[in-house]
């Protein structure tokens, strides 16, 4: 029996601590938070994006304010600053328990395969997506160390403008629109896109987009499970934009709830919580077993408490169910005694004492009988009592859940609250900019339609790039369409020449360098971006094709003198030979496209009369 009773104890105390194991395992989840946020707007050679910084300060925000342990909020990144913050927040993620990685800007699908791009990627070619961007593989490398969950948010699936302008070195190399279908190889890795795969994400018409101010509004709520949290960002989205927009989640995670934030709740009344339910798990277990000796083990670590009563309970009715086993045994073997001595003949004194023995055995047995019936009414009165009593823990327990959920609610009240503040003075500044910048401007010139400076804006790049030698008036005529034609030829280009384009606009603006071919007036040459003047040594001159040619001298016959007259010597007459035509190597472009000048021709700039005569300004052929 003491064997039994010490191994029972044994297997009590495993069992409460493996109870009490699961129960602090889940408050000890996710003991390290860290979190990258990057916002990429100003691109350099694409158009600006407006909302991407501040979705990445608002983001940043959120984490701070949810307690993570590391934020690092980084924006406009190029290549080589995009693959240093990326190495060193992988260096953090290596004794992290979570680890989180929000990106805004563009992105690009290439052949199935979703890349992020840095803010001086030029992306001429599909080529170049490889070089100059970065695939989301090195991202979930970067937080591929952490122990508990991995989490990639990309509000990168906007309508991509590179695409516009990228040459294809492969006609059946496919550049999606948005971002292409992931199916994470890490247990515990969850990637949230802006928009499902194949679609693009609104940029927003507000100070945030749709996906950033959802993100900011659920993802951080304390004890709200992240698969639900990007189930209202969700719905959030799909309102905000009519159903345009859907965002979605790939990965998976396991059966428990996983938060970004964990419920919080009062220390003391958290602590009784856990106490008391230890305990009722702990009288479960030996409800099961239901011994003697595991009620005895039961009430030596429990001296006092609800529980402690009805264990007393228990065993009380068990040592009373042990008293009518052993009465009514009695009973019996009574009841053999006399039918024994009945068979033998016994006297009847004998046989009277032994049915007063069998009577008594019986009395003994209902009493014993009875006595179980009291003890199982105190054991149901008991359990009564448990159910009340534990009904009134939850109600307690509901109350504090309550009170918990109110004060999380301020909480996030005043968050938003700041939020709002901080929109509004940011909201207010940009007014008070755009008024200074209004009374700066002219009001004939704020009050010019969008349709004239177009082209006046294409008139101005071209020339930069060195195809437009006209005036930059607004005024897209012939010469125009023969610059950008000419543009065209040089870039490779198939641009509509016939009138002003946004999209032409964009490709003359990604050229850096010049473009076409600078073209010079008789006697100049080109000298990098600027013409210079051709200087000859002394004894040379500048023929009609600019190069330099010596001087000959040709000698004249004397004339015979007459008798009496002396003729005055005059000086020989030195005339340059007429050189031989050639091509000057210069290009001029008209009405029919254009062609190299003719031998022995040049080109100069049209004089005020005759683009008055003419009424198309840009440069002329003229032939000796």
């Amino acid at each position: 029996m003491l064997i039994w009773k010490l191994l029972t104890r044994t297997l009590l105390g495993i069992a409460l601590t493996f109870w009490l194991t699961l129960l602090t395992g889940h408050q000890a989840l996710a003991d390290k938070r860290v979190a990258l946020v990057i916002g990429n707007s100003s691109y350099r050679n694409v158009a600006k994006l407006s909302n991407p910084a501040n979705d990445a300060a608002a983001v940043a925000a959120m984490f701070k304010s949810a307690g993570f342990d590391s934020v690092d909020s980084k924006l406009d990144l190029n290549a080589n600053e995009m693959r240093k913050t990326l190495r060193e927040f992988g260096n953090r993620t290596r004794d992290a328990d979570v680890a989180v990685i929000y990106y805004a800007g563009h992105g690009i699908e290439l052949d199935g395969t979703n890349y992020l791009i840095p803010v001086d990627a030029t992306l001429e070619t599909d080529t170049d997506v490889l070089d100059e961007t970065f695939p989301l593989d090195r991202v979930l490398f970067t937080v591929e160390p952490a122990r508990q969950l991995r989490l990639v948010i990309l509000d990168a699936c906007r309508d991509n403008p590179f695409a516009k302008t990228m040459k294809r070195t492969i006609g059946s190399r496919a550049i999606g629109r948005g971002l292409a279908k992931v199916e994470p190889s890490s247990p515990n890795t969850m990637i949230a896109f802006a928009a499902k795969a194949g679609s693009t994400a609104s940029d927003g018409d507000s100070k945030n987009s749709p996906f950033a101010a959802a993100i900011v509004n659920h993802l951080t709520k304390p004890g709200l499970d992240l698969r639900k949290a990007f189930g209202f960002v969700r719905d959030d989205v799909l309102k905000a934009t009519g159903n345009a927009q859907e965002p979605f989640v790939y990965g998976s995670l396991g059966g428990n709830d996983v938060t970004l934030v964990p419920a919080a709740p009062t220390a003391p009344a958290a602590a009784a919580t856990d106490h008391d339910a230890t305990m009722q798990r702990n009288y479960e277990f030996a409800l099961q077993v239901g011994t003697k000796p595991v009620w005895d083990a039961f009430i030596e670590k429990y001296p006092s408490g609800f529980f402690t009563a009805l264990a007393k309970a228990q065993r009380d009715k068990l040592a009373a169910e042990a008293a009518r086993i052993e009465a009514t045994n009695k009973a019996k073997a009574a009841e053999e005694e006399q039918r024994r001595l009945a068979i033998e003949g016994a006297k009847a004194a004998e046989q009277a004492k032994a049915a007063e023995q069998a009577r008594s055995a019986e009395k003994a047995r209902i009493a014993a009988e009875q006595a179980k019936k009291a003890e199982e009414a105190k054991v149901a009165e008991a359990e009564r009592a448990k159910a009340a009593a534990i009904a009134k823990a939850a109600e307690k327990e509901a109350e504090r859940v309550r009170a918990a959920e109110a004060v999380n609610a301020a909480r996030e009240a005043k968050l938003a609250a700041e939020l709002k503040a901080k929109e509004e003075k940011l909201a207010a500044d940009e007014r008070a900019k755009q008024e200074k910048l209004a009374a700066l401007t002219p009001a004939d010139k704020s009050d010019q339609p969008m349709a004239i400076d177009l082209p006046r804006s294409l008139q101005t790049e071209l020339r930069r790039v060195g195809c437009n030698t006209g005036a930059v008036d607004g005024n897209w005529n012939a010469a125009s369409q023969r610059s950008l034609d000419l543009f065209n030829k040089h870039a490779g280009m198939k641009l509509d020449v016939k009138s002003p384009s946004a999209d032409a606009l964009d490709a003359v603006k990604a050229k850096a360098n010049r473009v076409c071919p600078l073209v010079c007036e008789h006697g100049f040459r080109a000298d990098g971006d600027r013409c210079s003047k051709i200087s000859c040594p002394a004894g040379s001159f500048v023929n009609n094709d600019d190069a330099c040619e010596k001087k000959r001298e040709r000698p004249i016959a004397k004339r015979e003198e007459q008798p009496g007259k002396r003729e005055r010597s005059e000086p020989p007459k030195v005339e340059p030979d007429r050189p031989k035509a050639q091509a000057s190597g210069q290009i001029i472009c008209d009405g029919g496209g254009c062609r190299p000048t003719k031998q022995g021709c040049r080109i100069r700039e049209k004089t005020a009369q005759e683009r008055i005569n003419t009424g198309v300004a840009g440069l002329i052929e003229v032939c000796n």
